[in-house]
């Protein structure tokens, strides 16, 4: 992993740190178990406090991203942090039998015919089965959609996939209820943990994203010594990118990078030869001169990790 930080930029080291970690492992570019360096070692490569990096390392364990093992060091989490909820979803479900029981009751129905309903709506949806339903939560709609559609397409025909952003599951009550009763919600690795929480109950599971094949090939296809703007929405995500454009695109120029206002950008612009932006972020494209050429720095759910974690998951239930 590249641990490369960047002083001129406008975030401090310990947050660089902690983005470089987070998005290298949400990017698949930090694999489950990876080591990673002490503390001392680090900060010492850095030219940094070693107080800093134990910061930045103890708000990755925070966010269940990174494990400290007993006289082995640090690394890489293998579990991306999701815990067990099989005894309370147990004590769940008997609540709801027990609710199912009541209202059948209720109606008049004999216990004995209870049992026969139940035992027809099994065989029927033995017989017919039931398409799971799978929830993508992303930052942006647009993106998220197509997070939400590509999944869909790997997963086939045996699932539904509804995309949501993390403001509309915190604004809309609705949208949050629907949300939740998905039988997966799937996120970033580094937001499972936030999503979950703004879920209670629901089944969230965290998937890494790689660059996408035509963002590599658009990057490969730059020009020796061209001049480059980059610039996202969420200012941790710069330093992962910036690691990302530089192994793509080979013998660049000059480099900027940028989190920045409108009139910053635009500012920024008309010294490059090019702007790569980060998905989200495409209303930056009115702020620069038309013809500066732009390339979409654009990821995808990491197609191991869909079959992996979401298909052989749903198999698995089916």
């Amino acid at each position: 992993m590249d641990f490369t930080i960047d002083r001129s930029l406008p975030i401090s080291i310990r947050q660089q740190l902690k983005g470089l970690i987070e998005y290298a492992i949400a990017c698949g570019d930090a694999a489950p178990g990876e080591p990673l360096p002490s503390v001392r070692d680090l900060a010492s490569a850095l030219g940094v406090a070693p107080m800093t990096v134990s910061q930045a390392y103890s708000d990755l364990k925070g966010l269940g991203l990174i494990e400290t093992r007993a006289g082995s060091g640090t690394f890489i989490a293998e579990s991306g942090g999701e815990p067990l909820h099989a005894q309370e979803g147990f004590a769940a479900l008997h609540g709801q039998i027990d609710a199912l029981i009541d209202k059948g009751l209720s109606l008049g129905l004999r216990t004995s015919d209870v049992a026969s309903l139940i035992h027809a709506r099994l065989a029927s949806r033995a017989r017919l089965g039931r398409r799971k339903s799978i929830a993508v939560v992303g930052l942006f709609g647009p993106t998220t959609a197509r997070y939400a559609r590509l999944i869909a397409e790997q997963i086939g025909p045996t699932a539904t996939v509804e995309p949501a952003t993390m403001n509309q599951i915190q604004q809309d009550s609705a949208s949050r209820s629907r949300i939740a009763s998905s039988d997966l919600v799937v996120t970033f690795v580094n937001r499972r943990r936030e999503v979950a929480s703004l879920l209670p109950g629901a089944r969230v599971v965290g998937i890494r994203f790689v660059p996408a094949e035509e963002t590599r090939r658009a990057l490969a296809a730059i020009e020796s010594g061209a001049r480059l703007l980059l610039v996202a929405r969420v200012p941790e995500f710069l330093p992962i990118m910036k690691s990302g454009v530089t192994r793509f695109a080979t013998s660049l120029g000059l480099l900027n990078l940028t989190a920045g206002s409108a009139a910053d950008i635009a500012s920024l612009a008309a010294q490059v030869d090019a702007l790569v932006y980060a998905s989200g972020t495409e209303d930056v494209l009115a702020t620069i001169p038309q013809m500066l050429p732009t390339i979409e720095y654009r990821h995808i759910p990491d197609p191991v990790d869909v079959q992996r974690r979401i298909a052989s998951l749903l198999d698995h239930e089916g």
